[in-house]
């Protein structure tokens, strides 16, 4: 309880704090306090770090600001490293300097020092930091891994499980590689992966997380790929599907709970020359806030959006790319929509999340139920409005369009790059033009950048090159620039510059001149121009204003936007 009171001397925390804090004490189990006090944000970790420091006498070290000897990772024992979260910073001469997010164990530093035969000088760092740099140096998973070669030399054999029915056999190893894939999925959870790709080469297992939009690539001990074929099963397993089928392409879903917090995870597992691909797509459902203030809208967008969904009927579609955030924004407009008057029913391939107050249905195509099936039958129930998770066909496409004939307000989803392209896409499907022009009300066109990570943030003015000439309202000419924000990378979003993402919204409502263009079968160039004249702020620009506002950076906008037409 030394560390509290220490905490409390220094203001860090108040005296209304310490029952609590220490009643947590007494339910630690083999984890330190101070990590306790971190992670439930009684206080901010570097406070925390300097009060121990100063309390032992250790030196508090930056390890985002060392630079690591591949050498010393040869000497550390890999058991240690992971059991007792230690990792080397520098050697001289017979002493081993070795950063420890926890001082008060004194045994590990001893075990150390008889395992490496060296003089141990320990120095005090992040907890977190010291375990993202384990596992970029000594790989995800690495400690189950060290455990399976040495336990089991022959895991290899999992992939002829039917060879050998002995329920001994079957269980050891199934045990062992549910730790070594639960440690996969745990990782990207609290990495704030969207996606798992599992991804077999010739030389071996490649595991990639997609985080803030953008793909990285895992650190893995090599002799993971010896176990392939056992993690696929596993997944499978976890999936229920079929472990023996690997010449046809499978989806299947995971629900768990990770520290807490409800997971789903949807599993598609496609053949590929080297072995079964694996892309696992995770729905946090405890980090997921369905509120149109949150999902990135100016004011100006964001009032003209909610005249479009608060119309009695009309049809109002959500575009972008996968992962653009579509379904998060159209969540957010049933809940900003949803009261006790109103009756919500959407149809969703599949239900990605659970909304009180709003009756879902799942489709299952299999047995017929479709999305123009079931909207053929909800019409029945008496809603007053209707979600559908995409028009895929024009099936569908006529069912949305009949129900917003019959005093229905819907919703849904296109693939299309920007807003005026869903309606030629519509009109493409087969559906007749006058009425494409007549129920679509709106169209938002939408795509995630990544934003700045507010504890690195800092101003600076762009070089001229850097700018792209379509950015409207700059005088590239004059060469005036104004200063943007950019971020330096730091501890907190592990030296990327960037921590979560925002939107961007091009929002195109139809009018008089759309309507007539829609009529004629223009194409959508044409019909851009004429939102454009009619005031629509395109995604460039809308990417732009966010950028001047210190959210976003010129190369976030520049990656996910195309230029803009410039009008003459």
């Amino acid at each position: 309880m030394i560390l509290i009171d220490r905490l409390i001397q220094r203001g860090v925390l108040n005296e209304s704090q310490k029952s609590s804090l220490e009643e947590i004490a007494n339910n630690l189990g083999n984890r330190p306090l101070h990590d306790v006090i971190i992670e439930k944000g009684f206080a901010r970790e570097q406070i925390v770090l300097q009060a121990i420091s100063d309390e032992f006498g250790l030196d508090l070290v930056d390890l985002t600001q060392k630079t690591i000897d591949p050498e010393l990772i040869t000497i550390m024992p890999s058991k240690l490293v992971h059991r007792k979260n230690l990792f080397p910073v520098e050697r001289h001469n017979g002493t081993l300097k070795v950063a420890t997010g926890d001082p008060f164990d004194v045994y590990a530093l001893d075990e150390l020092s008889t395992l490496t035969g060296l003089d141990i000088y320990p120095v005090l760092a992040s907890s977190r930091e010291i375990s993202r740099l384990i596992k970029q140096h000594f790989g995800v998973g690495g400690e189950t891994v060290s455990a399976l070669v040495q336990e089991q030399d022959d895991i290899e054999l999992l992939e002829g499980i039917e060879a050998d029915d002995s329920e001994l056999a079957k269980q050891a190893q199934e045990a062992s590689v549910v730790k070594l894939v639960n440690e996969i999925l745990i990782e990207a959870a609290n990495e704030r992966a969207s996606d798992i790709h599992i991804e077999p080469e010739e030389k071996g297992l490649k595991i990639r997380y997609r985080i803030d939009g953008l793909l990285q690539t895992q650190i893995l001990p090599p002799e993971i790929s010896r176990f392939q074929s056992a993690i696929i099963s596993r997944i499978k397993i976890m999936s229920r599907l079929n472990i023996a089928e690997k010449r046809l392409p499978q989806d299947g879903r995971i629900k768990m709970r990770v520290q807490g917090r409800e997971i789903d995870v949807r599993v598609s597992i496609i053949p590929m020359i080297h072995g079964e691909g694996i892309v696992m797509r995770l729905l946090d459902k405890g980090r997921m806030v369905f509120n149109l203030a949150n999902v990135g809208m100016l004011p100006s967008v964001y009032g003209i959006f909610k005249q479009l969904i608060d119309r009695p009927h009309g049809i109002v579609l959500v575009t972008g790319p996968t992962g653009s955030g579509k379904s998060t924004t159209l969540y957010s407009a049933l809940n900003e929509i949803k009261d006790e008057s109103t009756k919500i029913i959407t149809v969703e391939d599949p239900v990605e999340y659970q909304q009180s107050g709003i009756s879902q249905i799942q489709t299952h195509a299999k047995i017929g139920l479709t999305f123009s099936a079931s909207l053929r039958s909800i019409l029945r129930h008496d809603p007053d409005v209707i979600l559908i998770g995409e028009m895929r066909d024009l099936e569908t496409a006529q069912a949305a369009i009949q129900s917003s004939l019959t005093g229905h307000l819907v919703f849904s989803t296109l693939h299309t790059n920007d807003a005026p392209s869903a309606f030629t896409r519509l009109i493409d499907m087969g559906i007749e033009p006058f009425l494409v022009a007549s129920t679509v009300e709106g169209v938002m066109a939408q795509r995630l950048v990544r934003t700045i990570c507010p504890e690195c943030k800092e101003e600076y003015t762009p070089e001229l090159v850097d700018v792209p000439r379509d950015f409207p309202g700059l005088d590239l000419e004059k060469e005036i620039i104004p200063k943007v924000h950019k971020g330096t990378g730091c501890r907190a979003c592990r030296q990327t510059g960037y921590k979560g993402r925002t939107g961007i919204h091009e929002l195109m409502v139809n009018n008089d001149e759309i309507r007539d263009m829609i009529v004629e079968r223009v194409n959508a160039t044409v019909i851009r121009k004429a939102a454009l004249r009619g005031g629509m702020n395109t995604l460039r620009a809308d990417g732009w204003n966010k950028v001047q506002m210190g959210k976003t950076t010129i190369d976030e906008v520049a990656r996910t936007t195309a230029g803009d037409v410039v009008l003459k």
